[in-house]
């Protein structure tokens, strides 16, 4: 397959809803964060450690340009006909969450030329903590965020905090460097999102770095071909205003 930037909102094919039955399709997972959080870096750890034995696909966002399936194309993680890349031309949420016409576009054309695909990595362009995705695009969601902006980060809170199935905090070893403390990330992110999980790492640690995210994403692939959906995680502050 070509490499062809798909655009949203450019009068592409209709869709229909994703599948209700999990395991009728591969598994799509969004991976959404802040600018410079690790996106593509965790995406590129993913690749090398899932594609021995997991038939996998990429599909990037940015705003104007290929950077991050350019970058992964020439990392060499995976074929380069695994990895699509959307140009957005508009504000990264708008093309994962409002319009996801061409990302969906881009995950269909990738699931027709290889049709063993049985993992399918969406990665966003940089958003702030507000960005979510679709669920008619994305099964489960998962949020990088890093230490460099200090541990402030995990009690401002946002949809992306809160709501994603999984809460990535990168680059645990700058922690000393702009006097960030872990524990006060790991209490503030409990506190965020009671009782979903939350994993530290440093991409920069090697190749086992990215390993609580690939046992967590195994985890999800494995439910997935079972047939178990994951539930959706539900934001706390939304929860405790129903319940008032």
């Amino acid at each position: 397959m070509a490499h062809v930037e798909h655009n949203p909102g450019n009068g592409g094919r209709a869709h229909g809803p994703a599948p209700d039955a999990p395991g009728s399709r591969a598994l799509r997972i969004g991976i959404g964060g802040p600018v410079g959080s690790g996106k593509t870096a965790l995406v590129a750890a993913l690749c090398r450690a899932l594609a021995g034995d997991v038939s996998l696909a990429v599909v990037t966002n940015d705003i104007y340009t290929t950077e991050d399936a350019d970058f992964l194309r020439a990392a060499g993680v995976l074929a380069a006909d695994r990895i699509a890349a959307v140009r957005t031309g508009c504000c990264p949420h708008t093309a994962v969450r409002d319009d996801i016409s061409g990302n969906l576009d881009a995950v269909e054309d990738l699931e027709a030329a290889h049709s063993d695909v049985e993992l399918l990595l969406v990665e966003s362009g940089g958003d702030n903590l507000t960005m979510t995705f679709s669920r008619g695009l994305a099964d489960v969601q998962l949020f990088v965020i890093d230490v460099s902006g200090g541990d402030k980060v995990p009690r401002k809170g946002g949809p992306g905090v809160m709501r994603s199935d999984l809460l990535v905090i990168n680059k645990t070893d700058l922690a000393p460097m702009v006097g960030a403390d872990l524990g006060v990330m790991a209490r503030d992110a409990e506190r965020m999102r009671p009782g979903t999980p939350v994993v530290f790492l440093s991409l920069r640690g090697g190749a086992d770095g990215a390993a609580p995210v690939v046992a967590w994403v195994r985890a999800q692939l494995a439910a997935w071909q079972s047939g178990v959906a994951v539930p959706v995680v539900a934001d706390p502050v939304e929860s405790a205003r129903s319940a008032g």
